[in-house]
């Protein structure tokens, strides 16, 4: 198919990139706003648009003076959103007065993001929940603090020393492996395309960071079976439509829900099926259409974001691995622990797929300091 031939679509997420190739490999044309702007997002996307970042991520009128020239021309016919909007499902129903959502309602999402919400679903679906409260513990050391409707571990903290902000709530401390189920529902079903395991790369500022996620995740049969269907019913409950991810906390046999993403999320790399239709079975079930045949993917796949461990000013010229994603651009101005790229590795089993992606982030991470040594030196 010519690329002019081929329908364009628009998506918004702080990081449009995975979004934009899976798009790709489904033969759309994805129109991208995003924050980063980076090296892959531009080749992509047949037009995409830094969006300017404020304190609370989108604002509602400068993001929609930005998507309306990027979408002029393209006659895109819907919009698929990522992360960013969960605690401000109000820009969803904005962004719907203007364009076609391919993605859950406002309504939906504001259910699924509320604390108390969540925590009342669980006990009536007899779900294994972390205790929820919104007044100071007497034992703050076994307690943690989230901000409803926060992403990528950003908005988790040890509950001692910490005051409950507006939107924050205390959740109690489980033990466990993070688990992750990528669920496709259809508003009144949903079917879980496979269980990831993440982990997290934290700082003395950010301790639960998202760090990185492999896929299978290693988990006996029956507890995983068990971890899809408590999935599968709170996705059919809620009527989530298309890509989601439903969090959990896993010990033996045991597990906890801990949140739903009701969007797609950090493991589309991990699911990029061999005949590219993750993202139509997105449009799809988000029309009410659940897939006749299951999805295929490799064997196994991880993925990990390299954090910068020293200020990068500027970005140094590099000769990018082609298993580097979410390339920052050179001369980019970069903090400590700023995301440098995302790093990716596939493999027959998930133990090879571990070790190959933990060899690449040595050797890149090395790469990296040694090429901004030479670069300041000069």
């Amino acid at each position: 198919m010519n690329s002019s031939d081929q329908p364009s679509i628009l998506i918004v997420a702080p990081s449009g990139r995975a979004l934009a190739a899976a798009a790709r490999r489904a033969n759309y044309r994805p129109l991208v706003a995003d924050f980063f702007d980076d090296l892959d997002t531009r080749t992509l996307a047949a037009a995409n648009v830094l969006v300017a970042v404020t304190e609370r991520g989108f604002e509602g009128p400068a993001l929609l003076a930005q998507i309306e020239p990027l979408a002029a021309g393209h006659d895109p016919f819907g919009l698929v959103y990522g992360g960013g909007f969960e605690d401000r499902p109000e820009l969803i129903a904005e962004l719907g007065h203007r364009f076609q959502i391919y993605g859950n309602a406002p309504e939906v999402v504001a259910r699924v993001k509320d604390p108390q919400s969540l925590a009342d679903l669980c006990r009536r679906l007899a779900i294994p929940h972390p205790e929820i409260r919104f007044e100071i513990p007497p034992d703050p050391a076994a307690w943690l603090v989230k901000h409803a409707g926060g992403g990528g571990g950003l908005h988790i903290a040890p509950a001692p020393g910490k005051t409950l902000q507006p939107g924050d709530y205390y959740q109690r401390r489980i033990d466990g492996r993070p688990i992750s189920v990528l669920l496709l529902g259809n508003g009144s079903a949903a079917c879980g395309l496979g269980l990831s395991e993440q982990w997290t790369a934290g700082d003395s500022e950010r301790p639960f960071r998202f760090g990185g996620a492999l896929r299978p995740a290693r988990l006996a049969a029956a507890v995983a079976e068990r971890i899809i269907k408590a999935a599968e019913t709170i996705g059919a409950t809620v009527g989530l439509v298309g890509l989601n991810s439903v969090d959990f906390l896993v010990e033996d046999d045991d597990f906890h829900i801990l949140e739903i993403n009701p969007r797609p999320g950090a493991t589309l790399d991990i699911f990029a099926d061999r005949d590219g239709l993750l993202f139509a079975a997105h449009l799809a079930a988000c029309k009410g259409r659940l897939p006749q045949q299951p999805l295929t993917f490799p064997a196994a796949a991880a993925t990990a974001i390299l954090y910068t461990p020293c200020d990068l000013d500027p970005m140094p010229v590099l000769a990018w691995p082609d298993w580097c994603h979410d390339r920052q651009k050179p001369g980019t101005r970069l903090h400590k622990c700023d995301p440098v790229c995302t790093v990716s590795a596939e493999a027959e089993t998930p133990e090879a797929a571990r070790a190959l992606l933990d060899e690449r982030l040595a050797h890149f991470l090395k790469y990296l300091t040694d090429s901004a040594s030479k670069e300041a030196a000069a």
